[in-house]
């Protein structure tokens, strides 16, 4: 598959004019998340690429969160209906140990740096998997009402606050899903962050944190759309809730709610896009064609207009600039700046590849008890 790849990518990236149009595709289909993060995809990359490629049509399904499960049923079904997909990292290392996405040379599919830097070395150590093309880095966090007059004034800091129903009464939301909420758990439990995913390697640990995490079940509403959050927050119908810091961002700058950002033990993640395997010749190169324009340096900067999310490139990080609506700088805004990183968490993105599926199960049945 790397030699067929290569070979596209000579032929689709290299030559001009409507030779190499005419091998492409004209309708792509993108899964991603919705909202306000695949609102700065369509802006940044694909209006424009769009503009370039009048031709060009791209239907969205935005069904990224449930893209492991519905790929194996493409797969199964021998019926292959997506061409892009943006995943988060741990689950293109998933897609990628089976098969389910196909292994790229980052250097022959992407555009260098523009001061020639290889793909490959300006993502770095982004490009956590043969099969993942990185786009951003983002984290989980929680945001939180600054106007609950239960609380008496008080602020929450840190992220044990989020356990602490005494001082800061009310309602949370947390992700159906384990990610994240297991960490906290532990980490809220007492446990040394560098022996988090020791910890929760074990049964012994994973009931630990589900038993952390069941002094607060009943007073959680369990979020499985990043909207999620935000929309309770603005409505007042929860006091806590985490969700990815773009959707914070938005409802606190962009909306203007009565809402404020924690930072404290924000969980780092990535996402990207996952190519997958077994397209065919005409659907994959509209795809490569896509993919380098769309990940280039001055695309993933322009990214950056539009939501709180830092680009993957090094190269351009120098060119994020102020928000295209508001006017107001980035940098301060970004997960990554130094004033936001000091108690940072980072994910083990293949830990989570490994025992993703038991975990869930058991935090599946564990939300049922």
């Amino acid at each position: 598959m790397k030699l067929k790849t290569t070979l596209l990518a000579t032929s689709v990236l290299t030559v001009l004019g409507g030779a190499a149009h005419a091998q492409m595709a004209n309708d792509m289909t993108v899964v991603s998340w919705g909202g306000a993060y695949q609102n700065s995809q369509l802006k940044a990359y694909v209006e424009p690429y769009m503009a370039n490629n009048p031709d060009v049509s791209v239907t969205w399904d935005e069904s990224s969160a449930e893209a492991v499960a519905k790929l194996r049923a493409q797969n199964e079904a021998g019926n292959l209906t997506w061409d892009l997909v943006d995943v988060t990292a741990a689950d293109a290392m998933r897609l990628c140990d089976e098969g389910l996405a196909m292994e790229v040379d980052h250097d022959e599919i992407l555009a260098p740096a523009p001061d020639g830097t290889s793909a490959s070395d300006d993502f770095g150590d982004m490009i956590v998997s043969d099969c993942f093309i990185p786009q951003i880095a983002y984290s989980y966090t929680f945001g939180y009402r600054n106007d609950v007059a239960e609380w008496n004034g008080n602020e929450p800091s840190e992220i044990c606050d989020v356990f602490d129903l005494e001082t800061f009464p009310g309602k949370r939301s947390l992700e159906r899903r384990p990610h994240n909420n297991m960490e906290w758990a532990l980490i809220c439990d007492g446990v040394p962050r560098d022996e988090v995913y020791d910890v929760l390697e074990t049964d012994e640990g994973q009931e630990r944190a589900l038993a952390k995490l069941d002094t607060i079940k009943d007073q959680t509403i369990w979020w499985t759309a990043g909207a999620d959050t935000p929309q309770l927050l603005a409505d007042g119908e929860i006091v806590f809730g985490s969700t990815y810091n773009g959707r914070l961002f938005s409802v606190i700058v962009e909306q203007n709610q009565p809402v404020s950002m924690m930072w404290d033990s924000q969980s780092y993640d990535l996402d990207g896009w996952i190519i997958p395997e077994g397209l065919p010749e005409d659907r994959l190169a509209r795809v490569l064609d896509f993919l380098y324009f769309a990940t280039d340096t001055q695309r993933l900067a322009d990214q950056a207009k539009y939501i709180s999310y830092g680009p993957a490139r090094t190269s351009s990080a120098p060119l994020v600039g102020a928000h295209a609506e508001l006017g107001i700088e980035m940098g301060p805004h970004m997960p990554t700046n130094p004033d936001n990183a000091t108690n940072a968490f980072v994910q083990n993105y293949e830990w989570w590849a490994d025992y993703r599926d038991d975990i869930d199960a058991k935090f599946q049945a564990w939300l049922a008890q």
